[in-house]
């Protein structure tokens, strides 16, 4: 090796190892150092001081022991890019995860840099999903961050699965998913349903479930922004990026951020919180050679919303799609709680004179109805005003049109899943407000497409 760098553990706790450096240089943070004699055994340098090294175990922390020699590597984590990754899921490492073989290509280091601020573009354009609750409520816009929020079981992945067939089956870029602390079930799920529907071969899968540890979680994100840097400056393209779980990203950083012993911050997260999610948020910028558009789960701790964590993610969201569990038990799916979801794209020059009519006519009326709505719960209609019936009716209508069967749960429920272009959505939700389909049993608007199933 070239490197001169030598030492051996003294000291191994947890997922942490501290390496007396023995050689006249000392590691940079993130070298890799590995044993003499065993090549697998990886540690990470986090931290130096004087001649010890504070290292994360990234390879199996349960073959490290005490006085095991080790020498530097001169490199970082890396990960495989090249057209060859499309099609195929892998790990940290770039280890293939799917049972097939990885040709050998080109690797990046997953540590870079932000993109310069000249080479920065925002766009005003709206990415359609054929979800009609999304691209009515909160339109997506290209190359903007999206959030998918709430508690465990109410939909996040499903619907993130649903965005990821609909808009990868017609976008001429490429997709790169991010696996984060999540089930190894449902990494195992998403490949076969995206291979089911002929989206897979456009989409790489970087995988850190939750039986990894801490570090490997962590910097699985890393590597998958990555991939998504390279397609965008490498290869010019446009780029949806998908990570599933962002919160059991920071969660990985708090735990090694214990490891290490450094004084948490509000609610016992890492003193880095924020710091660490600008670095993923500002990595995933879109430029003059391609967009990122990102959509993120963020798992919600005892469906508390103003969690610490939680807020530092959502307060650099675009768009925060909040997922309510009291709406899902009425069996509303998407289940989105409309009060507390947000797009800074309700605009008329970024959405359009029709749509941005049509949405704050239906939000003002949306405001009346959760009014009414306790009045006809205790003591039903009779007692509302012409005015009154007319809205609640007409706005209950619209909720359930809101509905949708997807593609990716067509297997569970049987219900073939649709695509809703957003002006097919936009015309259908005038209509109903304009009384047209007054005369339509409520319940007929629940899990179609367009109003034309209706009819």
């Amino acid at each position: 090796m070239d490197s001169k760098i030598e030492g051996k553990i003294i000291s191994v706790i947890g997922q942490i190892a501290k390496v007396q450096i023995e050689s006249d240089s000392i590691p940079f943070i993130t070298e890799l150092l590995t044993a003499n004699d065993d090549p697998n055994l990886v540690l990470e340098v986090i931290s130096q001081e004087k001649n010890i090294s504070t290292c994360l175990i990234i390879s199996d922390y349960n073959k490290i022991h005490r006085g095991i020699r080790i020498v530097g590597s001169g490199q970082t984590l890396s990960v495989p890019v090249g057209k060859e990754i499309l099609g195929r899921a892998i790990n940290l490492y770039g280890t293939p995860q799917d049972g097939l073989k990885l040709p050998q290509m080109a690797r990046n280091s997953i540590y870079a840099n932000s993109p310069e601020l000249a080479t920065i573009d925002v766009k005003s354009q709206i990415l359609e999903t054929g979800i009609k609750a999304i691209d009515f409520l909160t339109p997506i816009p290209l190359g903007g961050k999206i959030g998918f929020i709430g508690g465990a079981g109410v939909g996040k992945t499903v619907l993130m699965t649903e965005l990821m067939h609909n808009v990868t089956s017609g976008h001429q870029g490429v997709s790169i998913f991010a696996g984060v602390g999540e089930r190894i079930r449902e990494g195992h799920e998403l490949y076969l349903i995206l291979q089911r529907t002929g989206v897979l071969p456009k989409t790489t899968m970087v995988l850190g479930q939750m039986n990894e540890n801490a570090g490997v979680r962590l910097r699985s994100a890393l590597a998958a922004v990555t991939i998504a840097e390279y397609f965008r400056d490498e290869q010019h393209q446009n780029i949806l990026f998908f990570i599933d779980n962002m919160f059991r990203f920071i969660q990985a950083g708090s735990e090694v951020s214990t490891l290490t012993g450094q004084i948490p911050s509000e609610g016992s997260y890492q003193p880095n919180l924020q710091s660490e999610i600008n670095l993923i948020f500002d990595r995933l910028s879109s430029t003059i050679n391609g967009s990122i558009t990102s959509i993120q789960t963020v798992y919600l701790p005892s469906d508390e919303i103003t969690d610490p964590g939680v807020n530092a993610i959502m307060s650099l969201f675009d768009v925060a799609i909040v997922l309510s569990r009291s709406v899902s038990q009425l069996n509303i799916y998407p289940p989105i709680d409309i009060a507390q979801s947000s797009a800074n794209t309700i605009s008329k020059v970024v959405i359009g004179g029709d749509h941005f009519y049509i949405l704050t006519r239906f939000q003002d009326l949306l405001e009346r109805y959760n009014k009414i709505s306790h009045i006809v719960s205790i003591i039903g209609m009779s007692e509302l005003s012409p005015t009154d019936q007319i809205i609640y009716n007409r706005i209950g209508k619209v909720l359930n049109y809101l509905t949708q069967p997807f593609f990716s749960t067509e297997i569970q429920t049987s219900k073939k899943g649709v695509f809703v272009p957003k002006d097919t959505v936009v015309a259908d939700i005038k209509s109903i407000l304009e009384g047209k389909l007054d005369e339509v049993n409520s319940e007929k608007f629940l899990y179609i497409g367009s109003l034309k199933d209706i009819r």
